[in-house]
């Protein structure tokens, strides 16, 4: 049977207090209850602990030895609450960081909803930048941190993988593609596409991979770029072309029946998150919290 703390601290207030009763009012609890509690102690270590008579309370030997122990158990637990209340009080205020446009526009949107009605007295500011501007940010504007599309290689600044990603090619409802799973590389490259401007991180994830398929740029059929990814998944929709997308932005058209993912055979367009803050700074407290939980969450 394991070791009951709620018993150690019963027996070490009895021990304080000199009675029963005495530690039954300082723990608000009835006598009985108190008595009941002691006697499971030492029924759990075979020995009792005090002697009771009509005029005193006394330790044994076994309580003597056991008292120490129970005290810092006690001190253990009101040292716990108090750190942990602690932490709760410092989980308020306003959260400041930046995430690139994926990102802050269509995956933190959907998760952050989880986190603030965890945490109600934290409030959150995300400024939507690039990964440039994400960096200036940070070092120079007080940003806690940045969430961005990349690893970041950059003198001064920490990086930690955060969150999971791929892009699928993404088909109209009504295209052939739409009824299966998957094709083949040389089918996908086949057909017109419509894709995010260069230097964008999606658009970095699509050749990076193609190139170590022996692909290049000039065998695909591009016959639209745009800033946004809004207006990618427009153009798709309209059937100017196929694209990839990230598979966080493409949530709400999947669930309308308006695009269809497409897996390429033998081929993976998967990425992580970065978080990136300055390494001569700490997070605060808010931001760990929020790190740690877009992880659980993007892991689901």
């Amino acid at each position: 049977m394991a070791l009951n703390v709620h018993q150690l601290h019963i027996f070490y207030t009895v021990a304080d207090r000199g009675s029963f009763s005495a530690a039954a009012q300082t723990l608000h609890m009835t006598q009985p209850a108190v008595t009941m509690q002691v006697q499971a102690l030492e029924e759990r270590f075979g020995t009792k602990l005090l002697n009771r008579t009509t005029k005193r309370l006394d330790l044994t030997e076994a309580g003597h030895r056991l008292l120490p122990q129970a005290r810092k158990a006690v001190e253990l637990m009101r040292d716990t609450d108090e750190m942990m209340t602690q932490y709760i009080e410092e989980l308020k205020g306003r959260l400041q960081f930046a995430a690139s446009l994926t990102i802050g526009e269509y995956v933190l949107p959907r998760l952050l909803g989880s986190f603030l009605r965890r945490f109600p007295e934290i409030s959150v500011d995300m400024k939507v930048m690039n990964t440039t501007e994400i960096i200036e940010a940070v070092a120079h504007q007080g940003l806690d941190f940045g969430i961005i599309e990349a690893p970041c290689d950059v003198p001064g600044f920490d990086a930690q993988a955060v969150m999971n990603d791929e892009l699928l090619l993404i088909a109209p409802a009504d295209h052939p593609f739409a009824s299966r799973e998957q094709v083949s590389l040389e089918e996908a490259i086949g057909e017109p596409l419509v894709l995010r401007e260069k230097g964008s991180g999606t658009r970095q994830i699509m050749e990076e991979e193609l190139q170590r398929h022996g692909i290049t740029e000039k065998q695909l059929r591009v016959v639209s770029e745009f800033g946004s990814t809004g207006a990618v998944k427009s153009a798709v929709e309209a059937g100017l072309g196929l694209s990839l997308l990230s598979v966080w932005t493409i949530k709400h058209e999947l669930a309308l029946g308006l695009l269809k993912p497409v897996r390429i055979s033998g081929v993976s367009f998967r990425r992580q998150f970065y978080s990136v803050r300055l390494r001569s700074s700490l997070l605060p407290i808010p931001a760990v919290a929020l790190l740690g939980e877009l992880k659980e969450l993007s892991h689901d």
